[in-house]
C-alpha cells in the first residue's frame, strides 16, 4: 500500500506536551541490545534503518528521564516527526491486543481436554525456494511429505486429531474457545492447577490465512457491525455451543507455541521484535512498510477507555506485526495481559492519525 509522508513540527503534535514516554526507554535500550547483539531488524519499504534507530537507543541504556519533559526532550533532539497516512488521505484505524490467562491441566482429562500444541517437526518454513508451483505465495508454511511439501492440516483437521499421539502438548484447557482466542492474540500465561504460571508465545502456524469469525458472524446476520467486538464474539459462542466448531473451523489458520518463563509479571510476551512488550507502550505495525522499534505518536480522539477518559495520544514503539495489521498507519495496541486488559482490548476499533519519527539523520531523505 502506497503511503504519503508529511513533514510536522512537536507543537503539532496534539497532546505532545502532556504525554510522558518515560516508560519507554527500557524498551529502547533492550531494542539497542537486540539490533548490535543479536541481530538487526530488516528495513521497511519506509527506509527506517535499524543501524540509525540503534545508534540513538544506545544513548537510552542507563538513561532516566528526571520528568515527562526530559523524556520528550530526548526524542525531541534526535527524531523528526512525519504524519504518515495512505496515499489516498484515508485515515489510519487502531485495534488492540492482549495476552489472555487461562487456566490449564498439565495432563489431560476429560474436562481438560484442549491442547496447545509445539510447532511440529513437519512443519517446514516456505520461500520461493522450496514453494510448490500453484500455492499461494501467502503460505509461509506447509506440510513436509515423503513426495514433497503439501499444504499443512488445517483448524478442522487438528481440532479432529491430526497431532493426537505425538507427544506436542504443552498443556489442556477447559475451554476450546480460550484456546482459539489464544491462538488470535498470538500467547498466553498459561495458570496450571498448582498455581504455577508459565507463558506461551508463537512458534509457527499452519500457514493458512487467518479469517476473521467476527466478520462471519457480522456478514451471517448473528452479530452487528457496529457492536461486534471480542466480548460480543465470546457470548455469541457461550450462547450456541452446538456451532462453536462450525465457526471457530472458519478461520483455518492455526498456532504453535513455545513455552517461556514470566520474568517480569509486568511486560507482556516477547513478540516480533524479540524483545517484551511495553503494556499501552507497544503497537504491532505492518512490517514491510515500518521496521521494528520505530518510534509513532498515535492520536484517536475517540479512543478514551484507554486512557482514563481522555482521548488517546500517546508516543508508541513498533515491537510486533500481524496478518490483519497492514497499510501504513493501521495499528495494533498491546494493552497487557489478563483479563483487565481484555476487556480494555475487546472493544478498540478506532480511526486515529499515526506520525512516525524518523531519526535526524534520515528525516532529510523523507522531506518532500
Amino acid at each position: 500500500m502506497e503511503y504519503r509522508l508529511t513533514p510536522v513540527t512537536y507543537d503539532m503534535l496534539p497532546g505532545w506536551k502532556e504525554d510522558d514516554p518515560s516508560s519507554l526507554f527500557p524498551s529502547m535500550a533492550r531494542a539497542s541490545n537486540h539490533i548490535r547483539n543479536v541481530k538487526p531488524y530488516r528495513k521497511g519499504r519506509l527506509g527506517i534503518s535499524a543501524a540509525s534507530l540503534e545508534k540513538i537507543y544506545r544513548e537510552a541504556e542507563g538513561f532516566a528521564p528526571a520528568d515527562a519533559a526530559e523524556a520528550r526532550d530526548f526524542i525531541e533532539k534526535r527524531f523528526r516527526p512525519f504524519r504518515i497516512r495512505p496515499a489516498n488521505g484515508a485515515d489510519g484505524f487502531v485495534t488492540a491486543f492482549y495476552e489472555p490467562e487461562v487456566e490449564v491441566s498439565a495432563e489431560p482429562d476429560e474436562t481438560w481436554c484442549h491442547p496447545f500444541y509445539r510447532r511440529p517437526d513437519d512443519l517446514v518454513d516456505l520461500d520461493d525456494e522450496n514453494r510448490p508451483a500453484g500455492m499461494d505465495a501467502g503460505y509461509a508454511f506447509g506440510l513436509r511429505t515423503e513426495t514433497g511439501i503439501d499444504y499443512y492440516p488445517d483448524r478442522q483437521a487438528i481440532d479432529r486429531g491430526w497431532l493426537a499421539g505425538r507427544g506436542l502438548e504443552i498443556a489442556w484447557a477447559r475451554s476450546k474457545v480460550d484456546v482459539f482466542f489464544a491462538h488470535v492474540q498470538g500467547a498466553a500465561r498459561l495458570v496450571y492447577r498448582d498455581g504455577t504460571v508459565r507463558r506461551i508465545t508463537y512458534a509457527a502456524k499452519a500457514g493458512h490465512p487467518f479469517t476473521g469469525i467476527g466478520r462471519h458472524l457480522v456478514e451471517s446476520g448473528e452479530l452487528d457491525a457496529q457492536t461486534v467486538s471480542m466480548q460480543s464474539i465470546r457470548k455469541w459462542l457461550a450462547d450456541h455451543p452446538q456451532r462453536v466448531d462450525e465457526v471457530l473451523w472458519k478461520n483455518r489458520s492455526y498456532i504453535f507455541f513455545r513455552e517461556a518463563e514470566v520474568d517480569d509479571p509486568r511486560l507482556g510476551p516477547i513478540a516480533a521484535a524479540k524483545i517484551p512488550l511495553e503494556p499501552m507502550r507497544s503497537i504491532a505495525v505492518d512490517k514491510q512498510i515500518h521496521t521494528f522499534s520505530s518510534l509513532f505518536y498515535v492520536v484517536s480522539p475517540t479512543l478514551t477507555h484507554l486512557t482514563d477518559g481522555q482521548p488517546l495520544r500517546r508516543l508508541m514503539m513498533a515491537l510486533d506485526t500481524g496478518t490483519a495489521i497492514v497499510g501504513p498507519a493501521r495499528g495494533d495496541i498491546f494493552t497487557g495481559s489478563g483479563a483487565i486488559a481484555g476487556e480494555l482490548a475487546g472493544t478498540v476499533r478506532n480511526a486515529a492519525d499515526f506520525y512516525v519519527l524518523v531519526p535526524s539523520d534520515q528525516a532529510e531523505l523523507l522531506d518532500g
